[in-house]
């Protein structure tokens, strides 16, 4: 499992992107699946360019429906993150908690459960897990194991390098029951179809039904609280011109394309206090970093937006909207979204994809 960091290499990957073949076997962890996510959560490319790429390929809309929708799942959550703080708790109290820890076999992929186990084991080494793998483990944590979401979800975060804040801490939620009207499960009948094991006997070989009033097995009873170290890069005096704009990338902004042809300042802005609040890893730092390779000019400046305007006296910063970048000064630039007239908190993924469903119909019958 390779994630290349070239950006013709990135772009191949969505033209060698099967959206039928994704649609019809993406549940499964040997399917079809696009490994584009990477490179959508780094704002390497956006959702709305590998959805506008299968369309102009000529496949329509209802047949690439799957594709679409997780596209949109993406830019939904988002939408969420404008208006809730989605570290915290969305519609309901997360219920039938026992600690704010996470089970020690799940950060020693040792949970006797294989498939779990490997797709844990799969993210240290490669930095990415399976949908399904995430949703599964997500369960095991929070419905069997009984943890809060929070400090698991942080060190799922920790190690993608797809990592969404967004995505990430609303799917949990979804899961744990805090953002849905229930508790998701998978028992190992369930497991064992989409991750292709045989196991049978294990403390996930029950009914549905059995989950709610299960003890938690002794293999996830031992708990620890994990830190997430980060490594920032050391950085030397900038060289900017205060007569040209000041692009500034971000980890959420990684394009390549972005103003591409006009002088200006381009700066990765890596702030010390956004990663104390969302840390990931060496792996996921070393890929943005890789990724940079791809602006050329780049610099890359380790302190605050306050303490980069202060130290080099910059006033044009242009920068794209972010959740996540709301204290930054300067042009503010919408993202690229596969919907951008569909505005505004749907308390529902199937109440916004509605909205964006017949949008997306009309300016298409109109093209």
């Amino acid at each position: 499992m390779k994630f290349p960091t070239t950006y013709p290499e990135i772009l191949q990957r969505i033209q060698n992107l099967d959206p039928i073949r994704y649609g019809e076997t993406r549940n499964y962890l040997s399917g079809d699946v696009s490994y584009l996510s990477p490179y959508i959560s780094r704002g390497v490319i956006s959702t709305k360019m590998v959805l506008d790429a299968m369309l102009a390929k000529g496949f329509q809309l209802e047949e690439i429906e799957s594709l679409a929708k997780e596209l949109c799942w993406r830019d939904y959550f988002q939408r969420v993150a404008q208006v809730k703080d989605v570290q915290e708790d969305l519609k309901f109290p997360q219920y039938d908690v026992l600690h704010d820890e996470i089970p020690s076999n799940i950060v020693s992929a040792a949970t006797g459960i294989e498939g779990i186990d490997q797709a844990i084991r799969d993210l240290y080494a490669h930095g990415y897990m399976h949908n399904h793998a995430r949703m599964y483990t997500a369960s095991l944590v929070c419905n069997v194991a009984k943890s809060r979401w929070k400090l698991p979800s942080k060190w799922m975060y920790y190690h993608l390098l797809d990592g969404d804040f967004a995505s990430n801490a609303c799917s949990w939620q979804w899961v744990a029951g805090s953002n849905s009207n229930k508790k998701y499960y998978a028992n190992q009948e369930n497991i064992n179809r989409y991750m292709s094991t045989q196991q049978h006997g294990t403390f996930m070989d029950r009914s549905y039904e059995s989950f709610e009033s299960m003890s938690v097995p002794k293999e996830l009873s031992a708990t620890q609280v994990t830190s997430f170290p980060v490594n920032l890069p050391s950085h030397g005096e900038l060289k900017v011109d205060k007569n040209l704009p000041t692009f500034l990338y971000t980890y959420y902004n990684m394009d390549p394309t972005w103003h591409q042809g006009i002088d200006g300042n381009r700066i990765l802005m890596l702030e010390p206090s956004f990663f104390e609040q969302y840390p990931v890893s060496d792996k996921c730092l070393d890929f943005l970093l890789k990724l940079g390779e791809n602006i050329p000019g780049i610099q890359v400046y380790v302190g605050s937006f306050d303490e980069l305007l202060t130290e080099y006296g910059l006033s044009n910063c242009v920068f794209k909207e972010h959740p996540l970048t709301k204290h930054f000064q300067g042009i503010s630039e919408p993202r690229d979204w596969i919907c951008p007239e569909v505005l505004g908190y749907y308390p529902s993924f199937f109440a916004y994809w509605k909205q964006v469903k017949k949008q997306l119909t009309s300016n298409l019958h109109e093209a």
